[in-house]
């Protein structure tokens, strides 16, 4: 019995020892940094700088060369919120308006989804249930197959070779709805839809419902057929917080996430990379606008996968990237006389960008 006992009597000592005299600490848990919303009056925005977020200091005079020489206006990074860079160029100020062209877009689909959650309509819903018909050159039975989500999809079937002439004659029948993909200036009828239903003059249901809700300036200022967003660059800014929360500013749901998701994710079959009139990052294939071409991959390679995107003609831009927190804003006249949404730009762009964090 000794034998057994002596070794077992240390054993349990040295156990004992062991559990009093070495302390165990976990490494704590990083508090993740909290989302900042700028109040909605005033110029207050906290900032954060490069080196507090740990990047690449070095990256930042080539890529402030590039924007400057690429005929930028206004470039802003946020993360979290907060403005990492805020740069202007070429005479342009924090003060001025600019115009968003097609990336206003996406403030199109966002009060359509809206509109919708207020009970004013459906997007499954014919066009034609809100402002009649009559509003194509196609024969009633194909005017009547266009619902709000064809348009918010780029799938009416409309003619998009004939210009941006949106009156019922230059609306002519190419495919069913559904069926065919093209970029097309139609969209705009969806602000007459949302106008209709909801009984009130566009920029006024637009202004209560979301510029003075996140804190925006800006305008629709007409441009033939067209209505054309103008607004600073911090109120572009402003509008891709708002979708980089899921369409919550503050603790206030201004679209509500279920709709949100979708105009953010694929809405068809065709075009892979085409939300509610966002463009979408990482797809395995895309269209460009004027082309009825398939594309493999993603859009801008070097951009992340994640990202979501509002694109305007001369290069306007909103790219919202989930994976890290951070919202990026371009404002400015063409960089390299291409006047398309996409261009070279947007993929040298993202490699100098990426050089700041990776």
């Amino acid at each position: 019995m000794k034998h057994f006992i002596v070794p077992l009597f240390f054993l349990a000592t040295l156990l004992s020892c062991s559990s009093d005299s070495e302390v165990v600490t976990a490494t704590p848990t990083p508090t993740p940094e909290t989302m900042y919303f700028p109040p909605l009056t005033g110029d207050t925005w906290e900032t954060k700088s490069i080196a507090a977020l740990g990047w690449n200091q070095s990256a930042v005079a080539p890529l402030e060369t590039y924007l400057n020489d690429k005929h930028t206006k206004s470039f802003i990074i946020l993360v979290n919120g907060r403005i990492v860079m805020e740069r202007y160029f070429n005479g342009h100020t924090a003060t001025d308006n600019w115009y968003w062209a097609s990336a206003g877009k996406t403030l199109t689909s966002t009060m359509t989804g809206i509109a919708q959650q207020d009970g004013f309509l459906n997007i499954n819903n014919k066009v034609s249930d809100y402002i009649g018909t009559g509003w194509t050159s196609e024969t009633l039975a194909k005017e009547n197959l266009i619902t709000c989500k064809h348009l918010l999809s780029m799938t009416s079937g409309l003619d998009d070779a004939l210009g941006d002439d949106v009156s019922p004659a230059n609306l002519q029948y190419v495919a069913d709805a559904g069926t065919r993909w093209a970029y097309h200036n139609v969209y705009v009828k969806l602000q007459d839809v949302v106008s209709s239903a909801a009984g009130q003059t566009w920029s006024a249901y637009f202004n209560s419902k979301l510029r003075d809700k996140i804190g925006m300036n800006g305008a629709w200022v007409p441009n033939g057929d067209l209505s054309v967003y103008w607004s600073t660059s911090r109120s572009m800014a402003r509008f891709g917080l708002l979708a980089l929360n899921n369409g919550n500013w503050n603790g206030t749901q201004i679209i509500n996430t279920a709709y949100f998701h979708d105009a953010t994710t694929t809405s068809q079959n065709i075009n892979l990379a085409y939300g509610y009139l966002w463009w979408l990052n990482g797809k395995s294939s895309y269209h460009l606008p004027q082309s009825q071409l398939q594309l493999p991959g993603s859009i801008i390679p070097s951009g992340p996968n994640d990202m979501f995107m509002a694109l305007g003609k001369n290069d306007q831009k909103i790219y919202v990237i989930p994976s890290k927190k951070m919202v990026v804003i371009r404002m400015g006249d063409a960089a390299d006389n291409v006047s398309m949404a996409l261009s070279d730009f947007d993929e040298v762009l993202w490699q100098k960008i990426k050089a700041l964090y990776e």
